[in-house]
Formats: C-alpha cells, structure tokens, sequence
C-alpha cells in the first residue's frame, strides 16, 4: 500500500508508531487516488493525522494534498507550517482531484455569508463540480456544502451536541454504509444542526444515516459525488476529552460529553468505541474514489 504525504509531514512519524508507513513520494504509484484536503480546523496538525490514519486504513495507494483558505490565515497554527505544507486555492485550481475533503471549523454560530472565508469556500465549492469526483464534508463543511449545493439551511441547537451517539443506517444499499452494522455509534461535536425533513425535500439527496437524539449524520446525493458527514468518525479517544477541558478552562458553559467518560465522570478514560466503524466509511468512501478513478 503507498499512501503519500508531503515529505516531513508529522503525521508520518506518529502513525509509524502505529504501524502505519507512509511516504513523500509523489507519482510513484501511475493509479493513486488523489485526495486534496481542505483544512479548516484550528487543530491542523491533529486533523491531519486522524484523517489520514482513517483513509489510509482502505488500502489504497492515495496522495494527500494539503489546502488552506488565503482570505482567513489561522492563528492556531505556526506560520512556518502552513508554509511548508500548505498550499492555497490558486495553487491547485488548474489541477483535477479524485477527492476533496472540507473539515469542520469553529464558525458555526455564524450565518454563511459572515464566515471571512465564504466566498472562497463558495469558489471552491463550484470548481469542484468539474475538478472533483467526489466532495467529503464534515461537521460545519456538511452545513456549508449542503448549503451551498442544495439551499439546505442550518439551524443552532439550543446546547451543543457533544458526545457519542447511536445511529441508525437508514439506507443498507449505499456504498459509503457497506459493512456498518446498525446501530453505529459516532462522536458529535457542533452547535448547529440541519433538519431532517430539510433533507428529505431535496430529491437528489439520500439521508443515509440517522439519530433520533443527534439527528441528520450522513447524506449523499445520487452519484455520490458529495457526501455529508455531522459527526467526527475519525476522532481519537480524547479528542473530545480535549474540546471538554478547554472549554471548562475558558469557564464556558459545557456539559459534560454524552456517553463518553464512564459512569459520565471525566477523571475516567473514555473508551474508543467508533474507530473501526470510523475506518470502514473512510474507507468506503476510497474505493469509491477508486471505482469512478476507473471508469472515467
């Protein structure tokens, strides 16, 4: 299996410790599936290493490209970082991608149109409709895409929902659910939420996973060439241990993460009970990739 990413890249080192051996090289393997992913969390570096840990368990020979938006630079990260390992829009446009990934971001709470990056994204969005196979949103990026593509409006929930959930798999038929069993648990982690019946007035979109507690989880549209994702498959056990306790630090008002710490106390370690299910729709969604990579 070859699964490339831009040499020096960190993850390399924490997931060879996991087994998992990536390398730089780009072009060695003529039929890579080649996945531009646009990071727009805080927490790039850790984003980074628990998508590629989720795409590269499909065993596919895949090159990661990195993105990040020019209109907001992020004050998270080092600057010396995005530079090497980061490229804008323009650096990429001329290119075609087998997959795009838009990752979640902390603005939520804000209309589309206020994001400063919108109208990037909203660019972006439209040239992947003809440099793109296939779009992966997650969490804020589902909003934004089903947003954009389809009109699907986003609403702010009352109380965060945080934690771990069950979901139903409400269509057995879909590519991207093949060999999740019913029901799946998936972490949740957002303020805003899109409506089920929303969805279901749309007549190219697949609702194709749900939760009766945290709502719409997974959707696709016919040819599978967007796919919306609210929750965080790909989190690490303690990723939301980590959002808990930086909040509680700030001294916001945060519940305690549902079904997450046992017997809900946060001195106990939480159990990763999602990873495999987590690499199953990563994974998926590569073959998917792979298929259309084919017949095209």
């Amino acid at each position: 299996m070859s699964f490339t990413v831009p040499s020096g890249l960190p993850a390399i080192e924490t997931l060879a410790a996991e087994g998992i051996k990536l390398n730089n090289e780009y072009g060695i393997c003529k039929n890579a599936v080649k996945i531009l992913l646009l990071n727009l969390m805080p927490t790039k570096q850790a984003t980074e290493t628990q998508l590629i840990r989720m795409l590269s368990s499909s065993g596919i020979p895949c090159e990661l490209y990195l993105m990040n938006t020019v209109t907001y630079v992020s004050k998270n990260t080092d600057s010396e970082y995005l530079q090497r390992f980061y490229h804008g829009f323009d650096y990429y446009k001329d290119d075609f991608f087998d997959g795009l990934i838009v990752t979640g971001a902390p603005v939520e709470q804000l209309d589309f149109e206020q994001v400063l990056y919108w109208d990037e994204l909203s660019e972006i969005f439209e040239w992947a409709k003809t440099h793109v196979s296939s779009v992966y949103s997650i969490c804020w990026g589902a909003q934004a895409a089903l947003y954009k593509y389809y009109g699907v409006q986003k609403y702010l929930l009352p109380e965060k929902m945080f934690g771990i959930y069950e979901h139903t798999v409400l269509d057995t038929s879909n590519p991207l659910l093949v060999g999740i069993k019913s029901p799946f648990v998936s972490p949740q982690s957002r303020h805003a939420a899109v409506k089920k019946e929303d969805i279901l007035k749309v007549p190219e979109l697949s609702l194709v996973a749900y939760s009766d507690i945290a709502g719409v989880h997974a959707v696709t549209n016919e040819d599978l060439s967007l796919v919306c994702v609210t929750g965080h498959p790909e989190y690490d056990a303690d990723t939301l241990a980590k959002e808990y306790f930086r909040d509680v630090e700030k001294g916001d008002d945060i519940n305690c993460p549902a079904n997450y710490f046992p017997d809900d106390n946060p001195v106990n370690a939480p159990v990763l009970s999602w990873r495999e299910d987590g690499k199953t729709l990563y994974g998926n969604w590569v073959k998917l990739l792979a298929e259309k990579k084919k017949n095209k």
